[in-house]
């Protein structure tokens, strides 16, 4: 996976996944955290998670990305929103990340890829989750049953190594359940979440692309710019949903 492609498109994110802040301040609301909970989030991005829920909620908590100029943004908006006591970012790969001390929230919201999937990665939260703990995990879905031409109009020729295996949403509830898990709370994205999401890469990649056109990477920032707009407005925003899912072990 090419780092300098997602630090390019989302250097002007706060959140990097299609919830809003609104969504993400609904979620930390109806999880209903005891102030100083323990949150893990692995490959946490910039963080907006795990601050304002720090400043909102008082949780307490550890990020963990491999991109170092994530974890910059992540260590600078905490300082902003006065909450540099309460959460620290670690630099490493979240896939092979387990909290010394048991956690009250253990999150993967978007990258289900750490842990070879779905499936590896609740298994891999669960790892670091204190009994009776809740595990997040952030996974599309299919809004309808896709065709193979649908499926391909939204990923794409996707990073082999990130398992798409998705599912509508009821098929996918009942994994979790066939995992042994409650589905206690979701948080969906809608079409103007996404389309926040992927337009504002649009603009970061259009500026990078203006700043560096002799760069060597341009050609392939030029190549994403243009199939990213097509993806999204042909397939993406009609078939693809994705949310945030809270679970708890059976």
């Amino acid at each position: 996976m090419d780092l300098r492609k997602f630090v390019i498109a989302e250097r002007n994110h706060r959140i990097v996944n299609p919830l809003t802040a609104e969504q993400l301040a609904t979620l930390g609301s109806a999880l209903r955290l005891p102030s100083d909970s323990r949150v893990l989030d692995l490959a946490c991005g910039k963080g907006e998670m795990l601050g304002t829920w720090a400043r909102d909620h008082r949780i307490t908590g550890v990020g963990v990305d491999l991109c170092a100029e994530f974890l910059d943004d992540a260590r600078a908006r905490a300082a902003e929103l006065g909450v540099t006591d309460r959460v620290s970012f670690v630099h490493g790969d979240a896939g092979g990340y387990v909290s010394e001390q048991p956690v009250d929230v253990a999150a993967c919201v978007g990258a289900a890829w750490i842990g070879g999937g779905l499936t590896g990665t609740i298994a891999l939260l669960e790892r670091s989750l204190r009994p009776g703990g809740t595990v997040l995990v952030g996974e599309p879905y299919w809004r309808t049953p896709p065709t193979p031409e649908i499926v391909k109009g939204c990923l794409g020729d996707i990073d082999a190594s990130i398992n798409t295996d998705y599912a509508v949403l009821p098929d996918l509830v009942e994994r979790f359940h066939a995992l042994g898990w409650d589905l206690v709370e979701m948080v969906l994205a809608d079409e103007a979440g996404w389309d926040r999401y992927i337009a504002e890469g649009w603009m970061a990649m259009r500026e990078w692309l203006d700043e560096h056109p002799d760069d060597e990477l341009s050609p392939t920032i030029r190549a994403e710019l243009t199939s990213s707009q097509l993806m999204h407005t042909r397939y993406q925003r009609p078939y693809l949903g994705w949310g945030v899912f809270a679970l708890r072990r059976r």
